[in-house]
């Protein structure tokens, strides 16, 4: 039995499920979540808890037994909590600026960029630091956002600029040193 599909979801104070068919919709504080499961999960909504099982022991309800599992827990957080991504930007002349909901970065090309957020994302900016802080309550798509973000210039591992994740570490390397005269 997977160890993660057995543990039961805890639906936390001001959150609404519903079941239909298969699809499930999640509301809360924060906004709403939709989402289609497989026929061969057997999804069952109690008082505060959401529990997931598995008519089988073959190896697709197996893999998809906690998989399940972990994309409601993901919606019922939140649409309560909310998830957040802080990137960095380090390099000299880099900025980011918000133009209205839209980032506008300046990443060492000849041209700014600007990037619109996609619907159910926003983006919190610290100029003096150039942080940004990439918001919402669907984890996979602030995720997406943010490594999109962050392949607008990767950070490299000679000089360590670029955009990267706040806890993100750049493995350096040496650069290249003059030849000896001999």
């Amino acid at each position: 039995m997977s160890r993660i599909g057995k543990k039961p979801i805890l639906i936390s104070a001001g959150v609404e499920c519903k079941l239909d068919g298969m699809t499930l919709k999640v509301k809360g504080p924060k906004g709403q979540l939709q989402r289609e499961f497989h026929q061969n999960m057997q999804i069952v909504i109690e008082k505060d808890l959401i529990t997931v099982t598995r008519p089988t022991d073959g190896r697709m309800d197996r893999s998809l037994h906690g998989l399940t599992r972990t994309l409601i827990n993901n919606m019922v957080i939140g649409v309560s909590e909310g998830f957040s991504k802080t990137l960095n930007i380090v390099g000299v002349g880099y900025k980011v600026d918000l133009k209205g909901k839209a980032l506008n970065l300046n990443l060492g090309f000849s041209h700014s960029i600007d990037y619109p957020p996609p619907e159910g994302i926003e983006f919190d900016v610290d100029n003096k630091k150039n942080v940004i802080v990439v918001k919402g309550v669907n984890k996979q798509a602030v995720g997406q956002v943010a490594a999109e973000i962050r392949m607008l210039r990767p950070p490299e591992p000679y000089k360590g600029k670029g955009v990267m994740y706040v806890n993100e570490k750049i493995r350096r390397k040496a650069g290249k040193t003059a030849a000896s005269a001999g």
